[in-house]
């Protein structure tokens, strides 16, 4: 008797844990295959007023630049400001969004904007690839909570555990 119970609950378990998968499985196909969700899209929105607010406060600036939202990156780069014949975009990758989107939300956005703030001041630091203490000084007053030249990928995992 108890061996059978043991063998359904077993049995019960792979199926679950199926259903998880197939499920996981779903939600990555239909997030990479789709547009983004309009929660990440009024998060972004949102994070990018913030930004540019606070851009206006601490520089008496108010830039119109286009945040793009892009699958087309190679890699898990996050955010990359771009400066080309004089205009500046600032692009954000769709691929790593699913999983990362309050990094994304919190910090790269204000960093790439402090980047095209650099632009458009003329304060391009070649030798620290764009992250000066100018840069850093600017991406803290534009509200990211992380200002790195890249992504400390401990941190992201970390803040998705339910104890810290």
């Amino acid at each position: 008797m108890f061996k059978k119970k043991l063998e359904f609950s077993f049995i019960l378990l792979i199926v679950v844990a199926l259903l998880y998968l197939a499920n996981n499985m779903y939600s990555s196909h239909q997030f990479t295959n789709n547009d983004i969700p309009a929660t990440h899209l009024k998060c972004i929105k949102d994070k990018e007023l913030d930004v540019l607010t606070l851009m206006q406060k601490n520089y008496g600036l108010s830039l119109d630049i286009p945040l793009i939202v892009t699958d087309k990156f190679k890699g898990k780069l996050y955010g990359l400001t771009s400066y080309k014949n004089g205009k500046i975009k600032i692009y954000l990758n769709k691929k790593v969004m699913q999983e990362s989107m309050d990094y994304i939300v919190n910090s790269v956005i204000a960093h790439e904007y402090a980047h095209a703030l650099m632009f458009k001041l003329g304060h391009i630091d070649r030798k620290s690839s764009g992250h000066s203490d100018r840069w850093r000084e600017a991406c803290i007053k534009l509200g990211a909570e992380d200002c790195q030249q890249y992504v400390n990928l401990q941190e992201v995992v970390m803040s998705k555990m339910p104890f810290r």
